[in-house]
């Protein structure tokens, strides 16, 4: 019997401006518009629904002038998907984009790498360098839920169910990783911040945020692997997947699109 396969959704709920030398190391010589969007990914079948991240709320992206457009959890709503139901989250690293409304899943058991925990925790948060894209109050309801028993712990690779895997990254943080998908168009991975761009890791260029550059250039071979071919690969934040794949139904246009089909390259 084969591996199964899901269906997986990148849900948009905030965006905001940039531009281009912003988002690379060593800046670049076009000083042009480089837009930013934030996503949550859903990945279910008939027998199992996981989330991948849970965004911020409406108080976070004020505080950080983010374009806020909805709470992932309605984002979820919208899919037919209610917060209460979701049992299984997989946090690819703790930045506040990416965890800030854990609390909105109080059912919820989140896989989190060991790496990830040891360095918000440690010493490398006295520096602003590090600490700026972290929320302490996020840090520490994560380490409240330690103590409940809903943080599921992973060093390196590791299976979440059939079909589903986590690999340690590194690189934009010491912690980060990334999810492999296993789609009825093959192995697709969800690089979340391991390439917030497609130029990233099409050029081989970094983002300014940055813990270990090495390991985030090294990383874009390690998503090369996993994926079937770079056009399984998702970038973290690039407006062109909203572009690139087809939207769920004509009604989430722009809100809403499918990754376990072809895109429109």
């Amino acid at each position: 019997m084969g591996l199964p396969t899901y269906e997986i959704f990148a849900i948009k709920y905030a965006q905001r401006e940039g531009r281009r030398p912003d988002h690379f190391i060593g800046g670049d010589p076009h000083d042009a518009p480089m837009p930013m969007d934030y996503f949550v990914w859903l990945v279910r079948n008939r027998e199992r629904l996981i989330l991948v991240d849970t965004g911020f709320d409406a108080a976070m992206a004020a505080k950080r002038k983010r374009t806020f457009l909805r709470a992932p959890r309605d984002g979820l709503a919208l899919l037919g998907v209610k917060a209460e139901a979701v049992r299984e989250i997989i946090i690819t690293h703790l930045h506040n984009d990416h965890v800030g409304t854990f609390f909105d899943f109080p059912n919820a058991v989140f896989h989190l790498q060991d790496e990830e925990m040891s360095f918000v925790t440690g010493r490398h948060m006295r520096h602003e360098r590090f600490n700026r894209a972290y929320e302490v109050e996020h840090v520490t309801g994560m380490v409240r839920l330690v103590f409940r028993n809903r943080v599921v712990f992973h060093r390196g690779d590791a299976e979440i169910a059939p079909g589903i895997s986590v690999h340690h990254i590194g690189g934009h943080t010491a912690g980060l990783q990334c999810v492999r998908v296993h789609t009825k168009r093959g192995w697709v991975v969800l690089a979340s911040d391991a390439s917030h761009y497609y130029e990233h890791m099409e050029q081989g260029r970094g983002f300014p945020l940055m813990y270990h550059l090495g390991q985030a250039l090294e990383g874009y071979d390690t998503l090369r692997r996993l994926a079937d071919s770079p056009r399984h690969i998702v970038p973290g934040h690039d407006p062109l997947v909203m572009k690139r794949y087809p939207a769920v139904s004509p009604e989430l246009d722009g809100i809403a699109v499918r990754l376990d089909v072809d895109s429109h390259e």
